[in-house]
């Protein structure tokens, strides 16, 4: 067995960055939704109301579900990830840890079925598919391995379940990161080719993080 690495600087700082990007991200992207009706704010053009203002109300609904169901999810899982808050108060890592399971669940099926209308065509139906079918299925397996007193087991799906959680941020920084990359294209020209990549591109490199991070630990352990 090799000796225990100590954490290092770096690392902290990117879990500190972690935790602040899903937080921020949590609380000012659900935020217009929450303060203005979809048909004022696709009047403004802002977010994604543009494509939800003129649906069936019941796909408007699943619209708030998953923007709160997923805000509410990445806001609390970062606090899931804290060794200090499951050693100190247990107590609040087990009631988080339900509240967001059961977020992750209502915003996984809410996006399941909102896959079908998104911006990116028969691309995001198949990326967005497949990311809320594996949160879904990867907070079942949370659960489940808890339940089983699995903790090693748990705290891998935990993890792997952040990383498809983090997607909310991750999406929005390839798409900036795509448009810059397209000098001389309007902005709506430049935005609709960037989204046409970030359906998987928000989620998969998330995963394979979340993996070598289990064959880093593995291989330190």
């Amino acid at each position: 067995m090799t000796p225990h690495v100590p954490r290092t600087g770096s690392r902290t700082a990117g879990l500190w960055w972690l935790a602040l990007s899903a937080a921020a991200l949590a609380v000012f992207a659900p935020l217009p939704y929450l303060t203005a009706p979809l048909d004022e704010l696709a009047a403004a053009d802002s977010g994604l109301a543009a494509d939800y203002a003129g649906r069936a109300p019941w796909l408007r609904a699943v619209f708030y579900v998953h923007v709160v169901g997923g805000g509410l999810a990445l806001l609390l899982s970062p606090l899931q990830l804290s060794s200090r808050l499951r050693a100190r108060t247990p107590k609040v890592h087990r009631a988080c840890g339900r509240i967001v399971l059961s977020a992750i669940v209502l915003a996984g099926f809410a996006g399941l079925l909102m896959a079908p209308f998104n911006l990116a065509g028969p691309v995001g139906t198949a990326g967005f598919g497949s990311l809320a079918l594996l949160w879904v299925g990867f907070a079942a397996a949370a659960y489940v391995t808890i339940r089983r007193r699995d903790v090693a087991a748990h705290r891998r799906w935990a993890v792997r379940l952040f990383a498809l959680t983090y997607a909310g941020v991750t999406l929005r920084l390839w798409l900036i990161v795509l448009m810059a990359l397209q000098p001389g294209t309007g902005p709506e020209a430049a935005f609709d080719r960037a989204y046409l990549l970030v359906p998987f591109l928000c989620w998969v490199p998330n995963l394979l993080v979340a993996e070598r991070f289990h064959v880093r630990r593995a291989f330190e352990a």
